[in-house]
């Protein structure tokens, strides 16, 4: 055995009758031991008692909140202008210089009927994003894939028949997906919460 080889696999040994020989040595009373030469870590703040948790809402995903309501107000618009224009076929549909017209009559059936039907869809719509802005602050992350299937369909439904005004929906519904979809958003969705007893 070879003490002082640089090419010994087992590093460098000592002689004579001081520690080594591939035990560790003690360390002296009074000093604070570390288990196998590493630092301790330091404690990793956790929401619950889950390390690694974010315990305040990330930006981007209260930015996601901010913009559902926004979306709900422009629905609370939306649905006011189409009971606007509602009233207004049905105003015309019981014009005495009109009634004796059979496909005004029919059209103004229609297009009242319609008007109202986007009345109730907008209302509900916004409703619904109310709903999924309020849940933001301790939903899982079902509430996040139900936020992003909300965004798409936003976006797509802005797209076509309201194409200036449904562009704000799309840009704004696009911007939720991006910050609900991101690593910190599903960070904050997959957070471990405290069972409910």
């Amino acid at each position: 055995m070879s003490f002082g080889d640089p090419n010994n696999p087992y590093g460098q040994q000592q002689q004579g009758g001081q520690p080594g020989y591939g035990y560790p040595q003690q360390t002296p009373q009074g000093v604070p031991q570390q288990g196998y030469g590493y630092p301790q870590a330091p404690p990793v703040p956790g929401g619950y008692g889950f390390p690694g948790a974010p315990t305040e809402m990330p930006g981007g995903v209260k930015s996601a909140r901010v913009m559902l309501y926004v979306i709900a107000g422009l629905q609370v618009i939306g649905a006011i202008i189409f009971a606007i224009a509602a009233a207004a076929v049905n105003a015309a549909k019981n014009d005495e210089t009109l009634k004796d017209d059979v496909q005004f009559q029919q059209l103004a059936d229609y297009s009242g009927g319609a008007l109202w039907g986007f009345v109730v869809f907008a209302v509900l719509w916004g409703v619904f994003a109310v709903v999924l802005a309020a849940k933001f602050g301790k939903g899982g992350n079902g509430l996040r894939i139900t936020t992003i299937v909300f965004g798409v369909i936003t976006a797509i439904l802005g797209l076509y028949p309201f194409l200036v005004i449904g562009l704000v929906h799309t840009v704004l519904a696009v911007l939720i997906i991006v910050f609900v979809a991101k690593a910190d958003g599903g960070a904050w969705f997959n957070r471990g919460r405290q069972p409910q007893y």
